[in-house]
């Protein structure tokens, strides 16, 4: 049972620990960078996306504000695109790049873009196989390290749901990419936005980006230490 402490299963936690806070901490600084620079057009989160929307010809899309800091997503069942309020009406680049990136992902839906479309059919799947990765790192896993038979099946349970969140996580990130990419597109192409002033609305498109990326390392970290629990339980 002394295997619980093997120092392996830090190597699984701490790494994507780390880049997620620095993740974290990049997304910050760049909001707060760009969030004092005003936008020369004086366009809002609001402003920005129904504008996109409109030139791009996505009609349906209902733009609403929502409590919370970066609390923005675009709902495609519901067509809601949710803007965090310090989004929804400031009037800074860092407004205005968070509110084109969740344009982007409105015009995804209505340009019947694959890996949204797959990412959303995980959502009810993924939702299960996070709950079953929780329960085996936990109950599951104490049950297989005492030698019994239900822990390594619960574990086992837990794997084949992670699994699935790690799909899930690695279908978002061309989700992600690729809306940011549409985004940047359509505020030049549009005018919304003077190559100078991209800069600044790139490295927080940047940055948000990154911790798509941590969150599906963060993933494959509690995938493998499931694996590493897995196998050495059958030892």
């Amino acid at each position: 049972m002394n295997w619980i402490f093997d120092p392996t299963l830090l190597l699984f936690m701490i790494p994507p620990m780390i880049l997620g806070l620095w993740a974290q901490a990049r997304v910050k600084s760049a909001y707060a960078r760009a969030s004092k620079v005003r936008s020369r057009r004086g366009l809002t989160g609001v402003d920005t996306a129904r504008t996109l929307l409109d030139l791009e010809g996505v009609n349906g899309v209902r733009i609403e504000s929502t409590p919370g800091f970066l609390a923005d997503h675009y709902h495609p069942m519901q067509r809601r695109l949710r803007l965090s309020e310090a989004v929804y009406s400031e009037d800074s680049l860092a407004a205005v790049g968070v509110a084109a990136h969740e344009a982007g992902h409105a015009i995804q839906h209505a340009r019947r873009y694959v890996p949204m479309y797959l990412r959303t059919a995980l959502v009810p799947l993924t939702t299960v196989g996070s709950v079953l990765g929780q329960i085996a790192l936990g109950f599951g896993a104490l049950l297989a390290i005492l030698g019994f038979a239900l822990g390594q099946w619960m574990v086992l349970a837990g794997i084949a749901g992670f699994a699935v969140v790690f799909l899930f996580s690695l279908v978002t990130l061309p989700v992600e990419f690729n809306a940011s990419r549409r985004a940047r597109a359509a505020l030049v192409e549009h005018g919304l936005v003077d190559p100078d002033e991209m800069t600044e609305v790139k490295s927080v498109l940047d940055a948000a980006a990154l911790t798509y990326v941590a969150s599906t390392v963060a993933v494959l970290g509690v995938l493998l230490q499931l694996l590493y629990i897995y196998n050495r339980s059958r030892d």
